[in-house]
């Protein structure tokens, strides 16, 4: 799907919108999701995905055709991995948890010691970036 075309299925859907007021509001979503990336942040977007930098170190390489070595540089690359709820919506899967699996849990959890630990993915990574969208309304889009 292009900008143009999610900007006319919007309109479609939000009719008391002015088509360049959701083409703003598109264009200041990208932009903050590109700043905080440009930062080394990871953008965040709840149930769709996340957006992260990967760094690659500098490295010695070999040209493929003669075989010479090569300095490689240091690279730093944007990725996104989707979301849990955006996985499983393609396919029809609906979120549940079986109901012996949450007995466990809560059980393994008033046993031992409280521990508070980041999710699995964000130990020892940058700040999550929160997209506020009404701040973005408020101040005036770009």
């Amino acid at each position: 799907m292009l900008k143009s075309e999610l900007v006319r299925r919007l309109r479609a859907q939000l009719p008391h919108l002015y088509q360049r007021d959701i083409e703003r509001v598109i264009d200041a979503i990208l932009e903050q999701i590109t700043r905080g990336l440009a930062q080394g942040d990871r953008v965040e977007l709840r149930g769709f995905g996340a957006f992260f930098v990967k760094r690659r170190k500098a490295r010695n390489g070999r040209n493929p055709r003669t075989g010479a070595a090569v300095f490689v540089s240091a690279k730093a690359r944007p990725f996104f991995r989707t979301g849990k709820e955006l996985r499983q919506r393609p396919t029809g899967q609906k979120m549940t948890c079986p109901r012996s699996k949450l007995k466990v849990q809560r059980a393994a959890r008033s046993d031992g010691p409280k521990r508070r630990s980041a999710p699995r993915g964000l130990r020892n990574s940058n700040a999550i970036l929160h997209l506020d969208f009404e701040a973005l309304v408020a101040q005036g889009l770009p």
